[in-house]
């Protein structure tokens, strides 16, 4: 028997048995998928583009014309958001016969936000540029620092799933985590004038908080201790889990720091390598001892 034909023979099985595991998986239709995934990120750079305008993309020379491209771009990722926004609610089962207007008043919510959005993000900006003698101005630092895209991103996706948008203020997080190293759950709660250094492996869990003017460099986590099981062994969903910083807090490099009941008080500075899970005063400083360094001559 030729290959095509055992194909047609024995393929079917396969497929029932994989359909009925689907459907034993789920019991509803995928709505965003992977054509929805690229629309998210092509959604990002349509918003960057309305908050930064001539950074990301050119337009007309004659500035009086930068009002018609910044509304231009801003309706064109209003009707592109609302779309998603639908599709997402109606994925997660929460579509009831107001769910397109659901979706409208959700989308509109997020839009009118933007200005707010912009205006933590030049505090963003402003923080790297003060942290970071390498700086040399604000486009520099919105077109090549890995932390201030990874901020950008969050603060847009933070806003969504605090509208209650499921998926794709994940999708969003987890595109500039792909671009930059740095995982910023979308849930997190990030205060003014946040700068990440350099930022390769920095994590941030989603139920952490973040205060003003705070600093880190690469490597730092701030993650769950332990997951709390419920009577089935599966981790519990809802509850505290990451540590709360607070303002004015510096983390250096590799600081990892877990819990949801540790709490970093203001002005504090952790120190590199530091792994901490119990909460320290404000205006503490948190270091390892260093070895003893020999050098001797070859």
């Amino acid at each position: 028997m030729r290959f095509g034909e055992r194909l047609d023979q024995e393929l079917p099985e396969v497929s029932t048995q994989i359909y009925r595991q689907y459907r034993d998986f789920t019991d509803r239709e995928p709505t965003i998928g992977a054509a929805g995934k690229i629309r998210v990120h092509a959604l990002v750079g349509l918003l960057r583009s309305v908050l930064f305008p001539g950074i990301y993309e050119s337009f007309p020379d004659d500035a009086d014309n930068v009002d018609v491209f910044i509304a231009a771009r801003l309706r064109d990722a209003g009707v592109e958001l609302r779309s998603l926004v639908y599709a997402a609610l109606r994925g997660h089962g929460q579509c009831s016969e107001d769910c397109q207007c659901r979706a409208d008043e959700i989308s509109l919510a997020f839009l009118k936000k933007l200005p707010e959005i912009r205006a933590l993000l030049g505090l963003d900006i402003q923080a790297a540029y003060n942290g970071d003698p390498a700086a040399r101005g604000q486009e520099e630092i919105i077109l090549s620092y890995p932390g201030f895209e990874a901020v950008m991103v969050y603060r847009l996706a933070h806003e969504l799933y605090v509208l209650g948008v499921p998926t794709i203020p994940r999708i969003m997080t987890e595109y500039a985590h792909t671009n930059t190293g740095i995982d910023i759950h979308p849930g997190a709660t990030i205060g003014k004038s946040f700068f990440i250094d350099h930022g390769t492996g920095v994590v941030i869990g989603e139920t952490c908080t973040i205060g003003d003017r705070v600093k880190m460099y690469q490597g730092v986590t701030l993650g769950a201790r332990s997951f709390a099981l419920d009577a089935d062994g599966n981790p519990v969903k809802g509850i505290k889990r990451h540590p709360d910083i607070g303002d004015d807090v510096v983390l250096y490099a590799g600081a990892t720091v877990l819990g949801g009941d540790t709490k970093i008080g203001d002005r504090s500075v952790i120190g590199g390598n530091v792994w901490l899970t119990r909460s320290v005063a404000p205006d503490s400083k948190v270091y390892n001892t260093p070895p003893v360094l020999k050098i001797t001559r070859l």
